[in-house]
């Protein structure tokens, strides 16, 4: 055994912590994957990664497991794993360099902008239609004879809700573990989730189907934001787990 070694990964900011990082982001694949994570508003998992880049899982893997062990990444398990390798999602660590690709100016815009909102006096039914506006938009970019409930999924996992959906014949719940609307909506709930109620909206009119949304939960409610959503069409698709 020799003394004097750790099993913890080279801190970012030391000298041989900084040499081993940029060895690490000297390869073309890694700097890739580095991108990817860093554009991504939640954790990927290795086949997700493969996917964006258009790789094997199995050439993505060993470089995932090098960018964790020089400390540019975090990793966790993921909930809810089937049976075969274990599935484990990756993230930049928290001191992991920017590289360039700091968060931009848009949340700052968006303060200001709801800022201008409130003090025009724009209600809820206003920012709602807003949000119907995009929502069809959004979903533009979707197979419009898809099961509707699960291109919705889709889309909240894209904007990084982290959703959960719960699917009961010609309805379904989805619940949002994680807001990226988060601190607007604690300064004005009423605008900020009249938007998010309105997205959905338009989304699900836009598909080809009679989806209506039922029920909407925002950061009033003592329960945690959810949409309820039925449909008296029949739909095909994947079932949404």
């Amino acid at each position: 055994m020799v003394r004097g070694t750790s099993a913890e990964p080279p801190s970012i900011g030391s000298v041989p912590g900084r040499l081993d990082l940029l060895k690490a982001l000297g390869d073309n694949t890694r700097f890739a994957i580095y991108l990817e994570l860093a554009r991504s508003s939640t954790p990927l998992a290795t086949a997700d990664v493969a996917e964006a880049l258009g790789l094997h899982a199995n050439t993505v893997r060993p470089h995932l497991e090098r960018m964790r062990e020089v400390g540019l990444l975090e990793v966790r398990p993921a909930a809810g794993g089937g049976v075969g390798r274990p599935q484990h999602l990756y993230s930049l660590a928290p001191d992991a360099p920017a590289l360039g690709l700091e968060p931009p100016a848009y949340p700052v815009l968006a303060a200001m902008l709801l800022q201008v909102a409130v003090d025009a006096g724009i209600r809820g039914d206003a920012a709602t239609e807003a949000g119907r506006q995009q929502g069809r938009r959004l979903a533009a970019g979707f197979d419009a004879h898809r099961d509707p409930f699960v291109s919705l999924h889709a889309m909240h996992e894209q904007m990084g809700f982290d959703p959960e959906s719960i699917r009961e014949d010609d309805t379904a719940t989805v619940f949002f573990a994680h807001c990226p609307f988060a601190e607007l909506a604690a300064s004005n709930p009423d605008l900020v989730c009249s938007l998010h109620r309105g997205l959905i909206e338009g989304f699900v009119e836009e598909m080809d189907t009679v989806v209506e949304v039922t029920d909407f939960h925002d950061r009033a409610h003592r329960e945690p934001c959810l949409a309820m959503l039925s449909t008296t069409a029949v739909v095909t698709g994947d079932d949404v787990h």
